[in-house]
């Protein structure tokens, strides 16, 4: 199984952010750094989507999280699946949580996956994941 952003919203960031930087092309100075910084960010977040694809993946051999600095592999006997909700101005949201237990000479891994990462409800991946975790 693996989930990583949606197609559809990489697209639409990466046209958003060319956009803008044509845009910004016809703006004063001021506008140009705002516009262009702004059409960058957005370029680099769909860059981004496409580099970590698929961002999260799981087998019977545990669980594989994609990241800007390589792989990290989270084997299931080490792993704890949960799924963390918080409420801020109003707003609920909800993250996948991926914990290791910190063994003796290891000081164990904490992941945090929001739905934009997963292209799917955090709670559906975090029930997936625990149906395919083996007994």
């Amino acid at each position: 199984m693996q989930w990583a952003a949606r197609t559809a919203e990489t697209v639409v960031l990466a046209l958003g952010g060319l956009l803008l930087v044509l845009a910004a092309l016809t703006l004063d100075a001021g506008g140009r750094v705002l516009v262009g910084a702004a059409g960058g960010l957005l370029l680099a977040l769909a860059v981004r989507d496409v580099v970590l694809r698929p961002r999260l993946a799981a087998d019977a051999g545990g669980v594989v999280v994609r990241g800007l600095t390589g792989r990290t592999s989270l084997p299931w006997p080490l792993l704890s699946v949960r799924l963390r909700t918080t409420r801020r101005l109003g707003v609920r949201s909800r993250l996948l949580e991926l914990d290791t237990a910190a063994g003796p000479d290891d000081d164990g891994v904490l992941v945090l996956l929001g739905r934009r990462d997963l292209g799917a409800d955090p709670a559906a991946v975090a029930a997936a994941l625990e149906a395919l975790r083996p007994a």
